[in-house]
């Protein structure tokens, strides 16, 4: 069996824990039936001990195949091919889960789709925002109600591209958090709300030359900025060559930065040249979400 999921970038600025959309990297898994248990990892996270265990991949794989099952174990081998920055805000743990739940209801020969397996990863993901794209591809607009995702997609044309900027040192989720007030004003939620429900409407419509407005937000991306101030500077440099929009994806470290195909390649020649340290990434836009093969 052959899993694929791709990148996933979250929030896009205002959309906290809401909106995201799906980048044409991806994670690939092979899984094949083994006498014994079987691992082995390349390309990112493969010189990192813990990663190369895929501890969490294995822990929902065997649950979920049990529960499929009845309570069969059996072994199987798994080869990892990562391409998605760990720990970056490129939505590595959602692919990961995604993979691990799609990879246990092919291996036990369940029938399933794709809704189902969105519900299931909310079980190890509470936030919709990375999980709906690597499930669904696409851009999402997502919400929670009990222990169920409502989303909507839009697909993504082929006319844009994402330029990616992800830095050489990482931003905690868990401590990116701890900088967010537990209080807002008013004012801010006001601020950011309107431009979460001004940007989902210009993706619906396409409007792609509004969204420099639409993606400012004053819940949290400045302050998570903060905590690695040259980051400020790779949105400058981004916005001032032609980037469409330029927000930090998830809680960072990366910066998603989506541009007009024709701009995409002057926007990273700027990044890079300015960032000699960062890699910077010219990607298509996904449209499939997670994909499985027998």
């Amino acid at each position: 069996m052959f899993i694929s999921v791709p990148a996933t970038s979250a929030n896009l600025g205002p959309g906290f824990d809401t909106l995201g959309l799906a980048v044409d990297l991806r994670n690939e898994i092979i899984i094949k039936p083994s006498k014994f248990l079987s691992i082995s990892t390349h390309g990112e996270g493969a010189d990192n001990p813990k990663i190369k265990k895929n501890s969490l991949f294995l822990s929902i794989f065997n649950e979920n195949y049990k529960r499929l099952t009845d309570g069969r174990l059996d072994n199987f081998r798994f080869e990892f091919h990562n391409r998605i920055p760990i720990s970056r805000g490129l939505g590595s743990s959602s692919a990961v889960i995604v993979a691990a739940l799609s990879g246990a209801y092919a291996a036990s020969g369940t029938r399933y789709n794709k809704r189902e397996i969105l519900n299931q990863a909310l079980r190890y993901e509470h936030h919709p925002d990375n999980i709906t794209p690597a499930v669904m591809g696409g851009f999402n607009v997502a919400c929670v109600e009990g222990d169920r995702v409502y989303s909507k997609k839009r697909r993504m044309p082929d006319y844009l591209r994402a330029v990616v900027v992800v830095p050489n040192r990482t931003i905690s989720t868990a401590r990116s958090r701890t900088v967010l007030p537990k209080m807002y004003r008013k004012e801010e939620m006001v601020y950011s709300l309107s431009r979460a429900a001004y940007m989902t409407a210009l993706f619906m419509s396409e409007s792609w030359d509004l969204l420099r407005i639409a993606s400012k937000d004053k819940l949290h991306q400045a302050r998570r900025m903060k905590m690695m101030p040259e980051l400020f500077d790779v949105q400058k440099v981004a916005l001032k060559h032609g980037a469409l929009m330029s927000t930090l994806s998830g809680s960072g470290s990366t910066f998603f930065n989506l541009a007009y195909d024709k701009d995409a390649d002057k926007i990273a020649q700027a990044l890079q040249a300015r960032f000699p340290h960062f890699r910077v990434f010219t990607l298509s836009l996904d449209n499939n979400g997670v994909s499985t093969k027998n």
